[in-house]
């Protein structure tokens, strides 16, 4: 009795160690969000301001900010890996909901793509070297080291619980964070800006005047000091154009990795923290019906067909125009109402499932669960100020039904398809099923007891179950035969919908993100609101909505697994 007394300290959480550094924990994370806010703000301040020709803001000057700070993050980076493997036991925890391998897959991909990127940018500049500048060259050399190093930093770090040099680790955490929401906003702005040269070039719409193609962009009209004639340097150009979205995710998926890792800094966790929701690989693609993954394919393959028929045609004359406007809503509303009806009887599902919720503390939930409410306020916004357009406006034609029905259909899917993401993510692994009493069981043998006496006593440990292979009793056998296929009947289930919602996520992240924007090509929003007022709505909000995409797919393969 005194062993098992002894030993149950060991058992519990280790008590946090007394100093300073954790006295003003909170103080210390408010100093890295203040420095990470003043360096945002001033990042902002200058790439916002280079998108405009009339503001003495010079895309070089971005340039130099931006390089400055991929510099001093990368050797941050290299000092904390340095200090880490020099000092083992400045990690004693690791958490294993940070950095799951999906994530840090996804993130090697969209680094590779990147890398990619900075080579065709290599590429465009060195085309004519003589009168570029010599940081728009050093820029994407400098962002490709920096993109090599955060890799396999996040790689190998993103579950880290670091415990020595508390305030700097925060500050340096967060001063990379905000490095890679820089990146960010320069290739948002920059495709922004693209994207407004070419509707002009294709419109002629005075209009919007200020936002003209800078230098950055290469463009060959009206003297343009360094003309893009080349063939090789045209290609260069339209592909690292084609190459932002997976530059813009992969500084998204940096920065929510690096905020659970900063939210993690000086955490204590117990030896068996939350869940293992690790699956097995023998049921990881098998338990499915095929269902959700086929419709989810035929989606996705007809919705790259309707991407290349609007691509094409969405700039040819007026009827072609209108054709392709209508095919593109007519696949989307489709795709949105099954997106819906799924994500609908995903939550149905979840009201006869006997899992218990996890209710422990999670960061990594945490940050999903805010990115998926925040993100699409993006899509809410837009949706609404369509259907304002649209009802006032009263345009009596089949293209203003539609576009009205595709914004009231992107409000339902992104509200259902939320509800059924944050209820999958706060479930148990299967298996966990909610009990109806404590699990205290009786002290046995115990014929007269006093109960004053029985308190001071230690509590018992449970029976084991090899003692006694068989059921307490047969209402339980029953229950257990009865249960057990039904639970898998709801897990397949549950897989297909997380499968065909997560296909249907991708293809429609790749059609705004590779340059589809109905919202200019049908002129119900810009008439009603002027092109100016538009333009700024579509390009403040459409960056979250994509982002959203991703990040949806991101959870829904987690979703995918823990079911």
């Amino acid at each position: 009795m005194s062993e098992e007394l002894a030993q149950g300290p060991k058992e519990s959480p280790p008590a946090p160690r007394p100093g300073p550094r954790e006295v003003w924990k909170k103080g210390g994370r408010l100093l890295s969000v203040l420095l990470a806010v003043n360096v945002l703000l001033l990042a902002c301040t200058l790439i916002s301001g280079g998108a405009f020709n009339k503001v003495a803001v010079y895309d070089t000057d971005v340039f130099a900010l931006l390089t400055t700070m991929m510099l001093l993050a990368s050797l941050w980076i290299l000092f904390y890996l340095l200090r880490t493997a020099r000092c083992p036991d400045g990690v004693p925890y690791r958490d294993a909901h940070a950095g799951p391998i999906w994530l840090r897959g996804g993130l090697v991909l969209f680094g590779v793509c990147t890398l990619v990127m900075d080579v065709f940018k290599t590429g465009y500049y060195s085309s004519f070297l003589e009168c570029q500048s010599a940081i728009k060259i050093l820029h994407p050399i400098i962002q490709a080291v920096f993109v090599i190093v955060q890799t396999y930093f996040l790689w190998v770090s993103a579950k880290d619980c670091i415990h020595v040099h508390l305030d700097l680790t925060r500050c340096g955490l967060m001063f990379t964070l905000t490095t890679n929401l820089a990146i960010w906003m320069a290739a948002v702005v920059d495709e922004s800006v693209h994207q407004a040269h070419s509707y002009g070039s294709s419109h002629s719409n005075t209009s919007h005047s200020r936002l003209t193609l800078d230098h950055r962009a290469g463009s060959s009209g009206g003297g343009d000091p360094c003309p893009c004639n080349t063939a090789i340097c045209q290609i260069f150009q339209q592909g690292y154009f084609y190459l932002y979205p997976f530059n813009i995710e992969y500084s998204l998926f940096a920065s929510t990795m690096l905020y659970v890792m900063w939210k993690n800094v000086g955490r204590l966790l117990a030896s068996s923290h939350g869940h293992d929701h690790m699956p097995s690989r023998v049921s990881l693609f098998r338990e499915t019906f095929f269902v959700g993954p086929i419709l989810g394919l035929m989606l996705f393959v007809v919705g790259l067909a309707v991407f290349i028929i609007y691509e094409v045609q969405v700039s040819g004359e007026g009827s072609q125009t209108q054709q392709a406007l209508v095919i593109y809503y007519s696949f989307n509303i489709v795709c949105l109402g099954l997106m819906t009806l799924v994500s609908l009887s995903g939550s149905v599902i979840y009201r006869f499932d006997r899992r218990a919720m996890d209710h422990h503390k999670n960061p990594t939930r945490t940050l999903d669960v805010a990115l998926l409410m925040g993100a699409a306020l993006g899509q809410y916004a837009i949706s609404y100020y369509s259907i304002v357009a649209v009802v006032v406006g009263m345009p009596k034609d089949l293209l203003g039904g539609l576009n009205l029905a595709h914004a009231l259909l992107l409000i339902a899917q992104h509200t259902f398809q939320n509800v059924f993401i944050i209820e999958s993510l706060h479930r148990g692994p299967p298996g966990a099923e909610p009990q109806a009493t404590p699990p205290k069981e009786p002290c046995q043998g115990l014929i007269f007891a006093n109960l004053d006496a029985l308190h001071t006593l230690p509590a018992c440990p449970p029976t084991p179950r090899l003692v006694d292979p068989q059921p307490a009793s047969p209402q339980e056998a029953v229950a257990a035969i009865i249960l057990a296929p039904r639970g898998h009947w709801r897990s397949r289930c549950l897989k297909d919908i997380s499968l065909f919602l997560l296909l249907c996520n991708v293809i429609l992240w790749i059609m705004p993100a590779f340059g589809a924007r109905p919202h200019f090509s049908n002129t119900v929003e810009v008439n009603f609101y002027g092109y100016a007022l538009w333009a700024a709505i579509v390009n403040i909000c459409l960056p979250f909505g994509i982002f959203y995409r991703m990040h949806a797919v991101s959870s829904l393969l987690e979703v995918y697994v823990l079911s």
